[in-house]
């Protein structure tokens, strides 16, 4: 059982049979969909759990992460609404995300915390599975998904929506796409040897780029893309994958 979804509430519940599982880890406790999806074992994760209950920035992010490692997951795909600041990616857009930049605030972000342990850092090269993009390029172009193309993450702490001005300053250090969940999820997957991709969805435009950020914009192209990504990724994890084409479970630097 190796494979697993990460996704908002309500992306991930059609098709497949299977049971729920929850996962007790030191951080807290998990609660898990476990699918056979085409004769293929995949977990499914709620990120803001059942309901979409839980902020962006009170998420247990190293509980929800920890539980999958502790269920054998190697390879883990990420759905995210995400605003665009970047004016050739419109709302209905898919983008793979490539990079990020940090601006959360509060959250804990790793599992590296001294103690008994020597320090450690992790390799950020290729924050998001190089592997796991290219293999959802191909497979999208296969079955007619257009991508239009990669994008840099700006993760910020949430709940709120970002200022005018700040969405000003993010594009001009780079971002294209705003959200508040990839931090420190990326991270931590990395920690833990673990294969770890976003595809983003452009729900709306950012603040002061155009018109108003509504629910329901966001809700809305979330539907109309939900089934085909998740149809891509069930694909990618029946053609098998390995980790001997990219660095994610040897990127540990111990000093």
């Amino acid at each position: 059982m190796d494979k697993a979804i990460i996704g908002g509430t309500g992306v991930y519940d059609a098709g497949g049979e299977g049971y729920n599982k929850v996962v007790k880890t030191k951080y807290g406790e998990v609660e898990l969909d476990v699918l056979n999806m085409d004769g293929e074992e995949v977990i499914f994760l709620a990120r803001h759990g059942k309901g979409h209950s839980v902020p962006p920035h009170l998420i247990n992010y190293r509980a929800n992460m920890m539980a999958l490692k502790e269920m054998g997951v190697k390879y883990i795909y990420s759905t995210a609404a995400v605003g665009s600041c970047n004016e050739n990616y419109e709302p209905g857009d898919v983008v793979v995300i490539k990079d990020f930049l940090d601006f959360t605030k509060s959250r804990p972000v790793t599992f590296f915390e001294g103690g008994d342990e020597p320090v450690k850092h992790v390799d950020m090269s290729e924050p998001y599975c190089k592997n796991l993009r290219e293999r959802f390029y191909a497979i999208a172009k296969d079955q007619g998904l257009k991508i239009k193309g990669d994008a840099v993450y700006v993760c910020t702490e949430g709940p709120r929506f970002e200022t005018a001005q700040e969405i000003v300053m993010f594009k001009t250090m780079g971002g294209d796409v705003v959200g508040m969940t990839s931090v420190p999820e990326v991270v931590l997957a990395k920690e833990l040897g673990m294969c770890y991709a976003t595809i983003g969805i452009i729900s709306n435009w950012c603040t002061g780029m155009s018109g108003e950020i509504t629910l329901h914009d966001i809700q809305g192209v979330m539907e109309d893309n939900k089934e085909k990504i998740t149809n891509i990724f069930i694909e990618i994890f029946k053609e098998g994958l390995d980790q001997s084409h990219c660095n994610c479970n040897n990127a540990i630097i111990e000093l």
